[in-house]
């Protein structure tokens, strides 16, 4: 398997399917302009926006509200040497209309650790990149 074989970039549409399987992923923004990195659960919503349950008291809503940031799912198999990983990029805004929250509130995200008075945030999927890494385990 030449190196060109084992890498191809995924359109959108396949970016979108394979996020929508994974549990967990990391929003990447800006915190006391230094880079900052927070694995969150997170869902789809029906627009193909990605949604996060927070906590109120979260800094992550006060540093990304209204702000442009990325968000990023993969999965990986060590064994095989392959996986994919899908770069969201767009802007973030706390749900704020109470009949929003209310539907994504049953129907949102789900979080791992305890909430009360949870926080949605909707990330806009203006950007949608991804990759694919085919095993190449022995192809030397």
């Amino acid at each position: 398997m030449s190196q060109n074989d084992a890498f191809r970039a995924l359109d959108r549409q396949e970016c979108l399917r394979l996020l929508a399987k994974a549990p967990v992923g990391r929003v990447v923004y800006t915190r006391q302009a230094l880079p900052a990195v927070l694995p969150i659960n997170f869902c789809l919503d029906t627009d193909l926006s990605v949604l996060l349950r927070t906590s109120p008291d979260s800094d992550l809503i006060r540093a990304i509200d209204g702000v442009v940031v990325a968000f990023e799912a993969d999965e990986f198999d060590a064994t095989t040497q392959s996986g994919w990983s899908v770069v969201v990029t767009g802007r973030a805004t706390v749900v704020t209309d109470p009949a929003e929250h209310e539907r994504l509130s049953h129907s949102g995200p789900t979080s791992w650790m305890p909430l009360r008075d949870a926080v949605l945030v909707r990330i806009e999927a203006g950007i949608v990149t991804g990759r694919e890494l085919k095993g190449t385990h022995g192809a030397r």
